[in-house]
């Protein structure tokens, strides 16, 4: 079973785990929105049952791919023994099924589980982090410690019969620090090559433009800042208006760390343009909070779902299809399917954020929101399921990248 090429590497196991799981949650909750079916209960409710599927179960393997691969090229450190990752993809695959099952096994083997992943993953990985004065990943490190945290807050209030859904919404702001965390990483090399793939001579109006892209700390570091402020601040007070106008804050912080990738035609690269959408989704999604803050009347989930939808979800596909790719051998893909995935991926982002909006067709909305991104992850499973299930193609034995 080791030597099965889906032990090769921590995100093979962990992405393939993250686009099952995610179809399997999107199928089920949208045939439940139309009226298909009836869910089996749940100790939390089967809204929080949504959230926290999405969020702990599709989003947070592919983190767990992510970060288990890239962490040993990051810190300098050997790569992730195949026990470790093989034994936290089977905690996480327990914390799926005692989850949904829940309503007849009771919280606490669901607690231990989920709870177990998200502290067995920043504990094993928290050493490698900050071993290296040269190379100390803090923010990763916060930001793991921010998901298990985030966690055990969940299942404690659930063990008190609180309804648990602001740690849900602290999952979503501390996922979105993350993203930003990691785009700048993956963002450093895909515009580079990007600028390099452009013709020598460039045009006059290209000539003041740089001829290298670097994600500046400062403006990262605020839009992480500005990010985790709002998210505290809602998490503690909930109602205060104040939480409009950090949330506005938080936009213009992402709005800020474009000023980075204004590099001319080569932003208009498939791959650049991907991560430059993610952003473009996060800071409107905080523009819609915050404006809800302030009185508009704007439903809420509208500015959560363009985080979670487009933000997350499109950082996935994008994550999934570079590291996931790169790191079994493969040169990146070309191929037109991948930007009809990142069309459905918008669709649905636009579409949800729609439904609740003044009289548009609420339950027309939820259909082509699911469809469509129930569509792009099926493209994106069968694209690269062999990916990942397959030996390289160069031969190589482990995670580098192509030989």
């Amino acid at each position: 079973m080791l030597n099965h090429p889906v032990c090769l590497c921590a995100f093979r196991p962990f992405f393939l785990l993250s686009l099952v799981s995610g179809l399997i949650s999107l199928f089920l909750w949208l045939g439940f929105l139309q009226g298909w079916w009836v869910l089996p209960a749940t100790t939390s409710g089967i809204i929080v049952w949504h959230a926290h599927e999405l969020l702990f179960g599709f989003v947070m393997a592919s983190l767990a791919g992510f970060i288990l691969t890239a962490m040993p090229e990051f810190t300098r450190t050997p790569d992730v023994r195949r026990q470790i990752f093989l034994g936290l993809a089977v905690l996480w695959v327990l914390g799926r099924i005692t989850f949904w099952a829940s309503g007849w096994l009771g919280i606490v083997p669901t607690a231990i589980t989920n709870v177990g992943f998200s502290l067995g993953l920043w504990l094993y990985l928290q050493p490698r982090l900050l071993v290296n004065p040269l190379r100390r990943q803090w923010l990763f490190s916060m930001g793991l410690a921010g998901m298990a945290g985030i966690s055990i807050g969940f299942y404690s209030d659930l063990l008190r019969d609180l309804y648990p859904m602001r740690w849900l919404h602290a999952g979503i702001g501390m996922m979105m620090a993350l993203i930003v965390i990691t785009a700048s990483r993956i963002a450093m090399r895909i515009v580079n090559e990007s600028i390099e793939a452009l013709p020598i001579n460039k045009d006059e109006n290209d000539q003041d433009l740089p001829d290298e892209y670097r994600s500046t700390p400062p403006r990262r570091n605020l839009a992480v800042f500005c990010i985790l402020l709002y998210t505290a601040t809602h998490f503690i007070w909930p109602q205060a208006s104040v939480n409009g106008w950090l949330a506005l804050a938080a936009a213009a912080s992402v709005f800020n760390v474009l000023n980075d990738w204004h590099v001319g035609r080569a932003l208009f690269s498939r791959w650049p343009l991907q991560f430059y959408a993610v952003y473009w989704f996060m800071a409107v999604g905080y523009i819609v909070l915050g404006l809800q803050h302030l009185g508009m009347p704007i439903p809420a989930s509208s500015g959560w779902h363009l985080l979670s939808i487009g933000g997350m979800s499109l950082s996935v596909f994008s994550v999934l299809c570079i590291s996931g790719r790169t790191h079994s051998g493969h040169q990146l893909d070309e191929r037109n399917w991948v930007n009809l995935v990142t069309c459905l991926i918008i669709i649905a982002a636009i579409s949800r954020a729609l439904a609740g909006w003044l009289d548009l067709p609420l339950n027309l909305l939820y259909l082509i929101s699911g469809s469509t991104w129930l569509a792009a992850f099926s493209i994106t499973l069968y694209y690269l399921a062999p990916v990942f299930l397959k030996p390289r193609p160069d031969g190589g034995k482990g995670c580098e990248e192509p030989l």
